[in-house]
């Protein structure tokens, strides 16, 4: 038989394979709560526009909140024959309602109506993500404090390059998570124009009042044009693309605690919490939480080329393809989401090791280029022949097996005769980052200073 939402077309139901690829309610039922705030703010539009006479719209008022109680409470049985989330929503009021219930749908079309249920879903995300973004960049704030002077490497090339601190480095993290913020910020207020009124794709002769109700919904506005109301999902995209970004910074950092827990490393001990064992070997304490918020990068990237695939070569207005926006998107911010739960919690729960940071933060000659400034400053020396010098001692150290710091005077002053005792003084590790006062650098003051700033800004 035809389904008896809308199958007055069709003398027959649908081939088995047809209701399989069509159906969409397995995965669009978690848009229930945002399809019957949209039909509540639609029905009571058409009352007070006189479309719908008020003793319909009471009923159907009703009828939506014992749908929405059913649906939390988990009683309601979502229907596969029904196809999609608007239809289920639909069936059931009727249920309850009766006639009733067939007028909801006048003045608009599941193509506007679905338009608006995601926007409403991803924009209750989006909020939802920078609250969690913000959580995390608490976190490394206070770690930031916490260790404003614990000395650690810096790298470049992943090569020891100059020392810099434990705080200024949670610090780098809590200034991408600030991007990503406002990436969030900037995605939702772009999406915040609403759809419904513009129904299958050119609008209604039914006298709607589309400021109403998107007004009702928490927009600024209607959109403005009925074909790209319907067509759209630059919402969609743009927020996964500020995941995708977000997830890539979440990779990173969850990449260095891969190395920086390894026994090689031991820069950091993350507790039994956020790691696991082995099957086989007793002795493993394995980072699986940051490498699954490492991997889950590849997921959410890959939900921002699928549905970009999907649209590029979509005709105006609706096509059915644009169902595919649906499952990838819930999927990638409920991993982006995962992924910020489980960094902040690493993050509240990790211990740096501050002797091995100290000593790994002077290995390499990574006080070099405070020797090269040292020569600038005291000595007048442009800074590419100071350059030379310095690479000089360098190579002096290594041939003998030492430190810059461990070299004998008199050897500073065979690369540079004007060289003195005063040297010393920029060659230890604690010296150099202390020496870094410029705005934004490691300094420690610096650091606390700004871990200060940002704990308050996140108050």
């Amino acid at each position: 038989m035809s389904n008896r939402m809308w199958g007055g077309r069709f003398a027959s139901g649908p081939a088995e394979i047809m209701e399989e690829i069509n159906a969409s309610i397995g995965f669009d039922k978690r848009l229930a709560p945002q399809d019957i705030r949209g039909s509540l703010a639609h029905v009571a539009m058409l009352g007070a526009a006189g479309i719908l006479p008020a003793e319909d719209v009471a009923a159907i008022e009703v009828g939506l909140k014992s749908v929405r109680d059913e649906i939390e409470a988990g009683t309601f049985v979502f229907k596969r024959e029904l196809e999609d989330i608007h239809m289920s929503v639909e069936s059931r009021l009727t249920e309850i309602v009766g006639p009733a219930a067939g007028r909801l749908h006048t003045a608009r079309s599941r193509n506007d109506q679905v338009a608006t249920d995601m926007k409403l879903w991803v924009r209750d995300t989006l909020d939802s993500l920078d609250q969690q973004a913000a959580d995390l960049q608490r976190a490394l704030s206070q770690a930031a404090l916490k260790h404003a002077g614990t000395v650690m490497p810096g790298f470049t090339h992943l090569q020891s390059a100059q020392p810099v601190t434990f705080g200024h480095h949670c610090l780098a993290y809590v200034e991408m998570l600030a991007r990503d913020r406002g990436r969030f910020r900037d995605a939702r207020a772009r999406l915040n124009e609403c759809p419904l009124g513009a129904a299958a794709l050119a609008g209604t002769s039914f006298p709607i009042d589309r400021h109403a109700t998107a007004a009702a919904l928490g927009f600024d506005r209607p959109t403005a044009n009925s074909l790209d109301s319907v067509a759209d999902r630059d919402f969609a995209l743009e927020s996964l693309a500020a995941a995708s970004i977000c997830a890539v910074h979440l990779s990173r950092f969850a990449e260095e605690l891969v190395v920086w827990t390894s026994a090689q490393f031991n820069f950091v001990r993350l507790s039994d919490g956020y790691t696991t064992g082995s099957s086989i070997m007793p002795q493993k304490r394995n980072p699986d939480a940051a490498e699954l918020v490492r991997a889950k990068s590849g997921r959410i990237i890959g939900a921002l080329t699928g549905l970009l695939i999907v649209m590029k070569g979509l005709p105006l207005a609706y096509s059915k393809d644009m169902q595919e926006d649906k499952e990838g998107t819930f999927d990638a911010l409920q991993a982006l989401s995962l992924c910020l739960a489980a960094l902040t919690g690493m993050v509240r729960d990790l211990e740096p090791n501050a002797e091995v940071l100290a000593r790994a933060a002077g290995s390499g000659y990574a006080t070099a280029t405070d020797l090269a400034d040292w020569l600038v400053r005291e000595l007048g020396l442009p800074f590419r022949q100071a350059h030379h010098v310095t690479g000089r001692l360098v190579g002096v150290a290594a041939a003998k097996g030492v430190g810059l710091e461990e070299l004998l005077l008199l050897e500073m002053q065979e690369a540079e005769p004007r060289i003195t005792d005063a040297v010393y003084a920029v060659l230890g590790v604690t010296n150099s980052v202390a020496s870094r006062t410029s705005y934004g650098g490691t300094a420690p003051d610096n650091v606390r200073k700004q871990a200060q700033a940002w704990i308050a800004r996140l108050a």
